[in-house]
This record gives C-alpha cells, structure tokens and sequence, in this order.
C-alpha cells in the first residue's frame, strides 16, 4: 500500500515537471484579429471609418460681468477718483491758501510717487491685477498734473528741468508698460512726454522740439518692441500740431533765413513716422497691413509735402517748392521698390509706391502746364500699365487708367473743349498735341495693359477710339475756319457730319467682316450721334444747300449701312 502510493506521488512529480517545461517552451499566444473590414456588395472589402478623435477641451469662459464690474470697472474708478483728487487737492490749496506754492508741488509729487510705488508692489506681489494698472496709470497721471502746476501754473520749475521731470516720467511709464505689456499704462507715459512742450509751457522752442524727437523716437521703439499699431497714429497725432506749430511760430516772420532748418527737421520727422510705419509692419510680418500703418503713411505724405511746399512758396522760392514735392515722389518710390520684394508685406511697398506716384502727379502739375503737363500724366500712365503687365498687379493698372484720366480730363477742360466742336481751337497745336498723346497712350494701354478683374482691354481701346475721333473733329472743324468770335462755318459741319457717318459705317463694316462686337456697336453709336445731329442741329442751323448735302449724303450712308448689314449675315449663313 505504502510503494503504491509513493509510485503515485512520484508519478505526479514527473507529470507536474513535464508540464512545467511544456508551458516555459511555448511560444507566446497570437493577439487577437482585427476586425475584418466591412465588404460592399461586390465583396470588397471597404476602408473602416477613422477613429472619433477625442473631444476638444473647451475653452475656458470669459469673464463674468461680476468679475468685469468688481476688478476691473472699479479699479479703473478709483484711479481716475486718485487723479481727480488729486487734482482738487491742488485746486483747493491754491483758493485758500492753506500752504505755500513748492510744499503743495513737492506733496503733489510725493503722493504720486507713492501710489506708482505702490502700483509697482502690488503687482510683484500679487500680479498683473486691474488694481495694480490702474493704480500705475493714476500716478502716472498725476505726476504729468503735477508738473503742469509746477512749471506753467507756479512757474517754479524751470522749462530744462520740467523737460527732464517730464522725460522720467515717460521714461518710467514705458519701462513699466514694457514689463507689463500694459497700452494703457504705456499710452499714458508715452504720449504725456510727447505732450511735455505743452504741459510744461515751454512754447514752440527748438529745444521743445528737439525734446519731442527724443519722445517720438523712444515712442517708436516701444511700438516696435510691443506691436502696438495705434502708438504710431496717436504719436503723430499729438506731435503734428507741435511741429506745425513750431514752424508758424519760431520761423513765421524770417522763413528767408531759415528755410534749411525748417525743411532739414521735416525730413527728421518723416523719417520718423516712415520708420514708426514701417518698422510695425516689419516686425509683425502680416500678409495684410494693419490700419493704422496706411493711416500713418498717408498723414505722413500729406503732413511734410504740404508743409515744406508752403515754406517754400512763402519764401518766393516756388521752383524749390516744386522740387521738394517731385523729391518726397522719388523718396516713396524709392522706399517703396525697395521694400515690395523685401521681408514686409508687399502691400507697404505698393501703397508708398502708389503715395509717391500720386505726389508726383501733382509735382507734374505744379511744375508744368499745357502740353507738357498731358506728356507728363501720359508718360506716367504708359510706365504704370507697364509696370501692371510685367508684374502682373492690377493695382498699377487702376493707377495707370487714373493718370490717363488725368491727362484726359485736362485736355478737354483747358487744350480741346467740347466747344471745339463747334467754335474750333483757341490753339491748334496744343488741343492736337494733347489729344494725339492721350489717344497714342490709350492705345498702348489697350495692347499691353493687364485686366485681371475686367478680363479686357475694351476701356483702353475704347478712350483710344473716342480719342481720335474727337482729335480728328476739331480738327475739322478748326480748319474750316470756325473761331470763338465768328463762331461755327457752314461747311465745317457739314464736313463733321460726313466724317462721323462715313467713320460709323466704317466701323460697322469692320465689325462684321472681322465679327468684333464692340466694333460693331461703336460704328452704330457713332452712326446714331450723326443722326441725331444732323435732324436737330443742321437741320435748324445749316443753310439750303449745305442742309439737303447733309441729309442726303447720311441717307446714302445709312443704305449703305443697312446693305452691308445685309450681305454679310448672308454670307454667314450661306
């Protein structure tokens, strides 16, 4: 019994090792099959559909009107109640004399250095809170109150020491609005030292304004450095006056002497408010320009052209006047070429180039007159459409199709009007000249011209067209010997009628042979203006024999007109 179960007990071991060995030998076990993907009808088998991605977390709420109308609204409302305070603190010293000038000044100075420390701690300590903001921007404000008293109130702080209160102040509010990325804090600073020559009542010196340089161009840093587009507009909106200010007020009544001076700080200043432009557009690298940078360009443009070319004239030197406007044209172009392919957005490039193209029209028309002044307007619509073509960029298209109107408009105000039509020219050569150049540019307009939007040159074919039509009637008519005193010959507008009818027919024609649409309909317009005239204006003022020459001869044009009508469509359909 006893071997019978130890034979059991050993047979168990030697199973037990057995299987031991079996389970460290075999191999590892198969992960389970992906699911079969599902088949379409023709046993296919189709792609499984991707996996729900994981929902997205939602973005934290904004602020409550609870928060807003607690940490903001009333921080904000304590610090405009500081300044104010302050502000009637001084007012109240000063009715009733409580204590003398410089200890008010000096407590006016303390108590707003105090809350800007305060400000400063409050927020290296507690953070960035509406508190801490506001508590900077009221001292900030304050100092600036207290300075106006100091120097243009009391006059006991000389202008060179308010400038340099002034400066610190500013200097200090665009550090702290720098470290705290705070516009407001910023704006304040920035633009209460911009402001320092007014508030300090220094008047419109050259110090005030060599002080108000420093401003901007530490203004345009921290524009730079912040990507604050609107510190560049509200700096030039808070230094132009100063400037033209400075100008009117230093220099009025000996422009003669110092007109180098005058021009050489323009150039200052644009260079500043170029850069301010610029240097935003630069750092920020958008593909569209912010509004305030075209804002600033345009003002810039308007503010030194103008002011340098009243200084000039006011001098008596109006060619120098002139020639600084078509030097401003030369120095956007310049700029703007130079920036088009450059790191900014194209869009800087094109509107200086566009600025300097416009001031050169109007430097063209400063400097010329008649003639010259068509070639002018003419050339620069011709180098435009040019321009349009190679680069493919409508825009100097639209500017082309702009000078050309230009050059069009003058002509038929001053060198060829309507009038022409019936009193002939007052001079020959110049109406003829001025028409034979713009219909020359129309046309070349029309061949090279690149139309994206309009997909045609029709509008540049058809001012080319009208052109030398109009070009080839007065003089018609001039030669007839018509003149503004006699006024209209008989034969010269019978001859206007015949050449209007029989260039009608002719573009009817060619529109049908060649099947051109707009030849066509330009033939008939024409036709149709002969007709008109000849029924109600030669019919009342042409005499016997020159009236029956006009109304036959447009008869026989008409039937003529009506046959090649006629034969054509029958020999497209034949």
């Amino acid at each position: 019994m006893e071997a019978s179960l130890e034979e059991r007990l050993r047979s168990i071991e030697t199973r037990l090792a057995a299987l031991e060995h079996l389970l460290s030998t075999a191999p590892a076990p198969a992960p389970p099959p992906s699911p079969a993907a599902p088949a379409d009808r023709w046993g296919f088998e189709t792609s499984l559909p991707p996996p729900p991605k994981p929902a997205a977390k939602d973005r934290p709420p904004g602020p409550g009107l609870e928060e807003v109308l607690g940490g903001r609204v009333l921080a904000w409302l304590g610090g405009a109640a500081v300044v104010l305070g302050v502000v009637f603190f001084l007012v109240m010293a000063v009715s009733r004399g409580w204590i003398d000038k410089p200890t008010r000044v000096t407590l006016a100075f303390i108590g707003s250095a105090a809350l800007l420390g305060g400000s400063l701690w409050l927020y290296e300590r507690k953070g960035q809170t509406q508190a801490a903001l506001a508590a900077a921007a009221a001292a900030l404000a304050s100092l600036y109150a207290s300075l106006i008293v100091g120097t243009a109130v009391y006059g006991l702080i000389p202008n060179e020491a308010g400038f340099a209160v002034a400066g610190l102040v500013g200097a200090v509010g665009a550090a702290i609005a720098v470290r705290w990325s705070s516009q407001v804090v910023g704006g304040i600073g920035i633009l209460g030292a911009l402001l320092a020559p007014v508030l300090v009542d220094a008047g419109s010196s050259t110090a005030s304004l060599a002080f108000m340089a420093i401003a901007l161009t530490a203004a345009v840093g921290v524009l730079v450095w912040q990507r604050w587009p609107w510190l560049a507009f509200a700096s030039f909106v808070v230094s132009m006056p100063q400037l033209v200010s400075w100008i009117d007020d230093e220099y009025g009544g000996d422009l003669h002497h110092h007109v180098g001076l005058i021009l050489a700080v323009l150039v200052i200043y644009w260079a500043l408010y170029l850069v301010a432009a610029l240097a935003y557009e630069l750092r920020v690298r958008a593909e569209k320009l912010s509004v305030a940078s075209p804002l600033l360009l345009f003002a810039n443009v308007l503010l030194v052209s103008v002011a340098g070319w009243g200084v000039l004239h006011e001098a008596g030197r109006r060619a120098e006047a002139t020639a600084w406007v078509l030097a401003l044209a030369v120095g956007h172009v310049g700029v703007g070429a130079a920036t088009v392919r450059g790191r900014i957005s194209n869009q800087a490039g094109a509107l200086l180039i566009a600025l300097g193209t416009a001031l050169s029209a109007v430097g063209f028309a400063l400097a010329l007159h008649g003639p010259a002044l068509v070639i002018g307007w003419a050339v620069h619509a011709a180098l435009l459409v040019w321009l349009g073509a190679r680069t493919q960029d409508e825009r100097a298209t639209v500017g082309g199709a702009a000078f050309l109107a230009l050059a069009l408009g003058h002509v038929l105000l001053l060198e060829a009007p309507p009038r022409a039509l019936a009193s002939g020219l007052d001079h020959a050569a110049r109406g003829l000249v001025g028409l034979a150049v713009v219909a020359a540019t129309a046309g070349f307009a029309a061949r090279i011209a690149y139309a994206k939007v309009l997909s045609t040159r029709e509008p540049f074919a058809i001012v080319a067209a009208a052109t030398a039509v109009y070009l080839v009637s007065v003089a018609i008519v001039d030669a007839s010997g018509a003149t503004q005193a006699t006024g209209t010959t008989q034969g010269g507008q019978l001859l206007l009628s015949a050449f209007w009818s029989a260039t009608g027919l002719a573009a009817i024609v060619a529109g049908l042979l060649r099947d051109r649409q707009e030849l066509r309909i330009g033939g008939l317009v024409l036709l149709g203006i002969a007709v008109v005239k000849v029924f109600l204006v030669d019919l009342s003022t042409l005499g016997s024999i020159y009236r029956v020459g006009s109304f036959i001869g447009l008869g026989l044009l008409l039937i003529a007109g009506a046959f090649a009508y006629q034969r054509v469509q029958r020999e497209v359909h034949d």
